[in-house]
């Protein structure tokens, strides 16, 4: 991350001062492809480099703060210390600690950063984080903070933690991160400092002496002379505090940047990518709610968490280690499985919003059939529980995972809006167990099918019956069925978003609504259920843009 961190304290006498910083130092990029300046130029481009670095080390130099200016409460690491440097191994990235920024051209915005956080730009309270800055100075997460001191004015001093970088929305959604990780930090230097103050008091006490004391123009500038000369080590009594601040710092710069990346979007972006981003933020700001509440979080909360992650564990698998066991592998494979007839059925209650359940002794093949079922809905349209010790109603969940002991209440096994797999031991599994193959479902166990729908699965709707088509032709491979899928579920999103505009936003009335399903080609009852359902799945981003330029509009 292009970013800097800054240690920052308000002294007494001079004023906002910068004590210890640590940036990122990017390796160089590697030589084109006329490789590198041959012959009698190369010492002389050398050389040049060097007189330029010594410049600008001159120019930095000039600009920091004379020795003279500084008391200990200013100062971090004595005069002639090398600072602090750590390389990371895999990016060759070097993170450099120093009182001041190495690189000159940082000074003056580190040091406007020290000015603002420790004078104008401060959250009520004074203590607390606060975002500032500007395209020409850097934009700055800064966190004010406290230590306590027995010989400071007010008993305690006031500091900053500051991450500047000109990158605004990185540093935005960065927030949540940063304020946790900072206030760590922030709270083990307060609580070590409080222990210091508190002996200190303990021994001999400043407030009755204070109280006690005669204030004059003559004693005063001495007494608040002495009392500004204490520096952060000397309150925290920590011997290696500027080192592990470097660690700290270093890991929080080397983590803000590995936790987001930039991924290059071909066109807009699809409803399953929207939703995705808002199931992730929905997911850490109820991940914050838990950590300060009581008690904890049931499993039906944590399985559905899980499997609205951005991918599912069993995806994240497919590019690394594979899973263990038999698991259903694609469609084609899990339509060879049930057989034509009861693989129609099952993903046709998929297809309608039906809650499929399966209940079984091996989690993975349930998992995995999920995976591969999954694929037939918009993200938004998924809701899954995983693998329960206990039967989750239809809102909950609409892919549910049960355990072979858990019973279905036979209101659900009545209804015709749901279906039931249940995978049972064949008996010639002990017989063909040792011949068979892992992926060898059908000689390890069987899949049988229960639902109480009377309606006909062959008619409808139409992506079914064009997956069929794709499914069952040969010469397709199933990287190629996967794409057709894709295909017929954005085909089927955009009649969904007209619909939604069409009838939800314009308000248009239900004769109307007749024709424009006859003239989207879906004007069966398959097809108006699966448009309904899959209503549900759209994110909430289109659906208030759509109502707030309606607004505009109006």
């Amino acid at each position: 991350m292009n970013a800097l961190v800054a240690l920052c304290h308000f002294c007494e006498l001079h004023g906002p001062r910068t004590l210890f910083c640590t940036e990122a130092l990017h390796p160089p990029a590697p030589p084109g492809p006329s490789g590198p300046p041959e012959g009698p130029l190369a010492p002389r481009e050398l050389e040049r480099e060097r007189e330029r670095e010594e410049g600008l080390n001159m120019k930095a130099n000039n600009s920091a703060p004379q020795r003279s200016d500084m008391c200990e409460g200013c100062r971090s690491l004595p005069p002639g210390h090398p600072g602090f440097l750590s390389v990371d191994s895999e990016t060759s990235i070097r993170f450099v600690s120093h009182q001041q920024p190495r690189r000159p051209q940082l000074f003056s915005i580190v040091r406007q950063a020290c000015v603002r956080s420790l004078s104008c730009e401060v959250c009520p309270g004074r203590e607390g984080p606060i975002f500032f800055g500007d395209d020409q100075q850097g934009f700055v997460f800064s966190h004010t903070f406290f230590i306590k001191d027995r010989l400071a004015r007010g008993f305690q001093r006031w500091y900053s933690v500051v991450m500047v970088t000109m990158d605004r929305i990185y540093l935005i959604n960065s927030w949540p991160f940063l304020l946790t990780h900072l206030r760590q930090t922030i709270g083990s230097l307060q609580s070590t400092a409080l222990k210091v103050f508190d002996s200190e008091q303990g021994v001999s006490g400043q407030r009755s002496v204070r109280l006690d004391s005669v204030f004059s123009p003559a004693v005063f500038p001495p007494q608040r002379s002495g009392n500004a000369a204490r520096s952060l080590p000397s309150l925290t009594q920590h011997p290696s505090l500027w080192e592990s601040l470097h660690c700290s710092f270093t890991w929080l710069l080397k983590a803000s940047g590995s936790r987001l990346t930039e991924k290059l979007l071909e066109g807009a972006p699809t409803e399953d990518t929207l939703v995705l981003i808002e199931r992730q933020s929905e997911q850490e700001e109820e991940m914050t709610g838990w950590e300060g509440a009581e008690g904890g979080v049931s499993s039906a909360q944590q399985n559905q968490s899980e499997c609205d992650e951005g991918r599912d564990f069993l995806g994240d698998r497919s590019q690394g280690e594979e899973p263990a066991g038999p698991r259903f592998r694609s469609l084609r494979h899990l339509r060879q499985v049930l057989g034509a007839s009861e693989f129609r059925q099952l993903t046709w209650h998929v297809l309608m919003g039906n809650q499929v359940i399966w209940r079984g002794a091996d989690p993975q093949l349930i998992q995995s059939a999920f995976t591969v079922l999954k694929a037939l809905l918009p993200r938004g349209c998924c809701r899954c529980v995983l693998y329960s010790e206990c039967y989750e109603e239809a809102y909950r969940c609409n892919f549910l995972g049960l355990r072979p002991d858990v019973p279905v209440p036979p209101h659900v096994l009545a209804s015709e809006f749901s279906v039931l797999v249940d995978v049972v031991s064949d008996d010639r599994s002990s017989l063909y167990s040792a011949a068979s193959s892992d992926d060898d479902i059908l000689s390890l166990y069987q899949c049988r099918l229960t639902s109480a729908s009377t309606q006909p699965t062959d008619r409808g709707p139409t992506l079914l019956n064009k997956l069929e088509l794709a499914l069952t032709n040969e010469n397709l491979s199933v990287d190629v069925v996967s794409h057709c899928l894709l295909c017929l579920k954005e085909e089927w999103m955009n009649k969904v978003k007209v619909l939604f505009k069409f009838s939800k936003v314009d308000g248009r009335g239900r004769e109307e609504t007749q024709k424009l399903l006859g003239v989207l080609g879906a004007s069966d009852d398959d097809n108006v259920r699966l448009l309904k359902f899959w209503l549900t799945g759209l994110s909430k981003t289109y659906k208030s843009h759509l109502i707030s330029s309606l607004r505009h509009a109006h």
